[in-house]
C-alpha cells in the first residue's frame, strides 16, 4: 500500500520536468531562428570582417562586377579583346590595375599578336600612334584610348578592307593571347640540327653508343662488357637447356 502513493507522488514531478524541457527546447528553437549560425560557427572579430569586405571589393572591381544594392551584384560582360588588354596591362607589373596600359606593353601586345608585320607596320608606326591617342599628361592608354589605336593601325595595316573590316582582323589578332615569356620559345626544326642529332649518320665510335632504333645503349656503348655467359656469340637458342632442365625438375 504504501508504494502506490510513492508513484502517485513521483508522477506530477515527471510531468512538471518533461514540460520545463519542452520549454527549454522551444526556446532553443526560437534562438535558433534568429541567429542561424549560433551554435554553428564562432563570431569573427571586427577586424576580419572589414578584411572580408574588403577583399570581396577588390575581387568585385577586378571581375568587372558593380554592386548593385544590398547582396545583389550587376554582372559586366568582359570581352576576348578587353581580357587581352587586362593581360597586357599587368604583364611585368605587380602594381598594375589592368585598367591602363603603358608604352612598353602595348610595343609588347602588337609584336607578340602579329600586328607588326615589318612591312605595312612597323614598330615606329606603333609608337607614333601611341603618343597620338594617349592623353599628353599621361603614360599610359584606357581600353577605349586602346580600341582607338587599333582602330588605326587596322586602316594602315589592311588597305584594301574597309574600316569594319580592317578592325574586325586586328581584333581577331588579338583577342585570347596572352604575352609570350621572355625566354620560353618554340624548338624550331633546324637541318643542321636535325643531322647532327641523327644517330643513324654517326660514324665511328659514337655509332656504337645507339641501337638501330636510335635509342642509347647506356654502359655497353661506352665501354666494352666481357660475355661470361659461356654462349658464342651470334647464338641464338641461349638459355633453352636451362629451361629443360627446370622442366624434367
Amino acid at each position: 500500500m504504501s508504494a502506490i502513493p510513492s508513484t502517485a507522488q513521483k508522477e506530477p514531478n515527471s510531468h512538471t520536468s518533461m514540460a520545463d524541457q519542452k520549454d527549454n527546447i522551444d526556446d532553443f528553437k526560437v534562438q535558433t531562428a534568429k541567429h542561424p549560425n549560433l551554435g554553428s560557427a564562432p563570431l569573427r572579430p571586427h577586424s576580419e570582417q572589414s578584411k572580408d569586405r574588403m577583399s570581396k571589393r577588390l575581387s568585385t572591381d577586378s571581375n568587372g562586377t558593380s554592386d548593385g544594392g544590398v547582396g545583389s551584384s550587376t554582372p559586366v560582360e568582359v570581352t576576348a579583346l578587353e581580357e587581352s588588354f587586362r593581360r597586357f596591362a599587368i604583364h611585368g607589373d605587380t602594381r598594375a590595375t589592368g585598367k591602363d596600359l603603358h608604352g612598353k606593353n602595348w610595343s609588347k601586345l602588337c609584336k607578340d599578336c602579329g600586328v607588326i608585320d615589318g612591312k605595312n607596320i612597323t614598330l615606329t608606326d606603333v609608337d607614333i600612334v601611341f603618343s597620338k591617342v594617349k592623353k599628353k599628361s599621361c603614360r599610359t592608354i584606357t581600353y577605349d584610348e586602346f580600341r582607338a589605336a587599333l582602330a588605326e593601325l587596322a586602316r594602315k595595316k589592311y588597305k584594301e578592307k574597309t574600316g569594319e573590316e580592317a578592325e574586325a582582323e586586328v581584333f581577331k589578332l588579338i583577342e585570347g593571347k596572352t604575352p609570350v615569356i621572355a625566354g620560353v620559345t618554340r624548338a624550331v626544326a633546324s637541318p643542321t640540327v636535325s643531322r647532327l642529332t641523327d644517330p643513324t649518320k654517326f660514324t665511328g665510335s659514337h655509332k656504337e653508343r645507339f641501337d638501330d632504333t636510335g635509342r642509347g645503349k647506356g654502359k655497353a656503348g661506352r665501354v666494352d662488357v666481357v660475355d661470361t655467359s659461356g654462349y658464342v656469340s651470334g647464338y641464338k637458342h641461349r638459355g633453352t637447356y636451362e629451361k629443360k632442365l627446370n622442366k624434367l625438375a
